[in-house]
């Protein structure tokens, strides 16, 4: 008889546990809730394949392909691409009002815009890379980050910033 009840005793905190941690795995987004009607946000996302050219005795990293990403509080999109140094005409797109909140969560909730540093430069042996450069206004507090892609650098790039990325470039793939 004490086992029956020890084992509904026992299994109490389980089924707790579970229904707390089921809806957290389902839906791992950050909460609408982190964002607020008078938030104000743009964000400016430039992204650029690199190559290094050498000149016999000095080199430059010349730009293959450059793409600009703008995002305005209303959900405005510009995005512009500029490939072999010719400037291709600009697109221009409208997010869905969630999109631009769930954005704007993402940046309060992770707390991008507290991140300590500014730059995240490639080593110089690479010759070929991706760098990318961030710029996010919110409430008028401004943050610029500069980084190389993870495989270029031997620096930590922080999941905060990867994860940013990936939202953004979600919102580039809508272009092609």
């Amino acid at each position: 008889m004490a086992k029956p009840i020890l084992l509904i005793i026992m299994a109490v905190p389980i089924i707790l546990a579970g229904m707390i941690a089921i809806p957290m795995i389902i839906n791992p987004q950050i909460p609408f809730s982190a964002t607020n009607a008078d938030d104000r946000i743009a964000i400016e996302l430039t992204r650029h394949d690199l190559k290094k050219v050498s000149f016999g005795l000095t080199d430059r990293l010349s730009p293959v392909r450059s793409e600009i990403l703008i995002i305005s509080n209303e959900g405005n999109v510009r995005y512009l691409l500029t490939e072999n140094e010719q400037p291709l005409p600009e697109r221009t797109i409208t997010l869905q009002k969630d999109e631009v909140k769930k954005l704007t969560a993402m940046i309060k909730e992770t707390g991008f815009m507290n991140i300590p540093i500014d730059s995240i430069p490639a080593d110089e042996s690479v010759s070929e890379y991706m760098k990318f450069s961030l710029k996010v206004t919110l409430n008028g507090n401004t943050k610029q980050i500069q980084w190389s892609e993870g495989n270029a650098t031997s620096t930590f790039v922080p999941p905060i910033i990867t994860m940013v990325e990936s939202e953004l470039e979600r919102v580039i793939e809508k272009f092609n």
